[in-house]
């Protein structure tokens, strides 16, 4: 049987939760943290631990199968790759700052000033399009500093919640892209058994973490308004109690909306509200 290899970070900001859902999925593998190769032992997969920007190629180049990246890399590396999945972790900006003293508050006000960013592909994309020229200057590292040292008037970067901006004495005023990690495939691959039945597995826990199962008391008078409120997976279960006239209604609550509808459930009848985490949930 052929054996999928999948590469994800190996240290940064994806490592923790790339692996985390990959034990999720129900893989077991160790040595993760010294080894550049892992194999699982329940499923053919191995998993190669790398540097993110040589994720996406290497999945293009079928090294491996797929990948765990954010999409900034993605687009920063020009690859050719499949979109598998959104995996709803890693979720950051990729903004243009300026210093708080700076007077420059409009894209237009960038024309002949000098950026400097770790992404120049994408920046260079992006004020095309807004039919800016700039002097996009290529920095590896430290883009925050660059203005304060006059190596740059502004500054391109991946910002997540602003504290590093704000403690540098920036302040973000365009966005250029939005990214998260996403489940990346050699093109022609996404059809492929096993590479399905991984994706699934995936699938499975991104739903379960999504949604809350709930377990509810109500009386059969107030029945019909409650299950009004819960789609459930397909339709809410519903079970007789041994208190006459009482029933317990079982569903699933997607999280986005969980304290507004629990409300509504209590305002409808339902009593005993029960909560709990689901692990998977497999369609």
């Amino acid at each position: 049987m052929k054996t999928l290899k999948i590469a994800i970070q190996k240290s940064g900001r994806l490592n923790e939760k790339s692996v985390e859902l990959l034990k999720n999925c129900g893989l077991n593998f160790e040595n993760y943290k010294s080894s550049l190769i892992s194999p699982v032992s329940n499923f053919p997969l191995e998993i190669l631990f790398l540097r993110d920007d040589d994720i996406p190629e290497y999945v293009q180049d079928g090294i491996a199968d797929l990948g765990i990246v954010g999409e900034n890399v993605i687009q920063e590396t020009e690859v050719e790759v499949s979109y598998l999945q959104k995996l709803g972790f890693g979720k950051c900006s990729l903004k243009i700052a300026v210093p708080n003293n700076n007077s420059i508050n409009t894209l237009e006000e960038l024309n002949g000033k000098a950026v400097a960013t770790t992404y120049p592909v994408i920046l260079g994309k992006y004020l095309k399009e807004k039919g800016i020229t700039s002097d996009i200057r290529t920095i590896s590292g430290s883009v925050e500093i660059s203005p304060g040292l006059g190596l740059s008037d502004a500054i391109c970067d991946l910002v997540s919640t602003g504290g590093t901006l704000k403690s540098n004495g920036l302040k973000p005023f365009a966005d250029v892209m939005s990214s998260e990690a996403v489940l990346i495939g050699r093109k022609g691959s996404e059809n492929e058994d096993l590479v399905q039945e991984l994706i699934q597995r995936v699938q499975s826990v991104l739903r379960a973490k999504e949604t809350k199962y709930v377990v509810l008391n109500v009386e059969r008078k107030n029945l019909d308004a409650v299950t009004a409120l819960l789609p459930g997976v397909k339709s809410p279960s519903v079970v007789p109690l041994a208190e006459e006239d009482w029933v317990a209604v079982h569903t699933v609550i997607p999280e986005r909306d969980f304290w507004s509808r629990i409300s509504q459930l209590k305002q409808a009848g339902a009593q005993g509200i029960v909560v709990m985490p689901i692990e998977k949930i497999i369609l």
